[in-house]
């Protein structure tokens, strides 16, 4: 049995290990999948060195960022969006890293867009809201991002957004773990009063899978979508590239 598995903190909750677990037991394919829970990156090579029959990995949050040192190269994806979520391993024990978050978010969207989501919010600015804004680019819709605290790159804080601002973009994405379980009454502080039925709100949380987020924007009667979608695509891209290395 070859081994893979999920790289994060707290994520006894991961989609990952129960979908690739499911997966291989109705292919009869001969993997195992698990939860590689660290405190710290810090942790990563000791891990690497103490399971040697590890042939790829996923990996989540807090680390899409933080994982990139420890990687031996990555792919341009990878590298343009500045996060991982995918690594695969060569013969001699080489480590590549991978985005696949940006081919399941566009291909999950892309069945919700209309001609008037022309400009994004992009609620959170970690690893996630990376692949996001690459992906958007793509699609040609401009963006901005929304940060608890002032940043560089942050056009809105919480605090500073009006209903103006909700008016000006039809497209609001949560890329925050803001809501996940089992803080489920949790939700970004945004002003959902002024979102109408022009909107899309689309969160990448998965769990429960109708966040306070989106729920807020259906009361709204806008369009809501979960995040559940792009982890099936993401996580069948990912075995793509796993199966292209083994």
């Amino acid at each position: 049995m070859s081994r893979l598995g999920l790289l994060g903190k707290d994520i006894s909750y991961s989609f990952s290990a129960g979908y690739f677990t499911k997966k291989f037991e109705e292919e009869r394919l001969a993997f195992t999948y698990e939860n590689f829970d660290m405190e710290a990156i810090s942790e990563f090579p000791n891990l690497i060195r103490n399971n040697p029959d590890i042939v790829g990995l996923n990996v989540t949050i807090p680390y899409k960022e933080q994982i990139i040192p420890f990687l031996d190269s990555l792919d341009k994806k990878a590298k343009k969006i500045g996060a991982v979520n995918t690594i695969t391993f060569d013969n001699k024990g080489r480590l590549r890293g991978y985005n696949t978050d940006c081919y399941g978010f566009k291909k999950s969207i892309k069945p919700y867009l209309k001609k008037h989501h022309k400009k994004a919010l992009i609620l959170g600015t970690g690893g996630a809201s990376k692949a996001i804004a690459y992906t958007l680019k793509k699609l040609n819709i401009k963006f901005d991002y929304v940060s608890r605290t002032k940043k560089e790159h942050a056009k809105f804080t919480y605090d500073s957004l009006t209903a103006d601002d909700i008016n000006t973009y039809k497209l609001i994405i949560n890329c925050s773990p803001v809501g996940t379980h089992p803080d489920i009454e949790a939700c970004p502080d945004i002003p959902y009063t002024a979102i109408t039925d022009q909107h899309l709100l689309y969160d990448l949380i998965y769990n429960p899978k109708e966040t306070k987020f989106l729920a807020q924007g259906k009361r709204q009667n806008a369009q809501i979508s979960n995040g559940y979608q792009m982890l099936v695509y993401q996580a069948e891209k990912a075995w793509e590239i796993w199966n292209s290395t083994f």
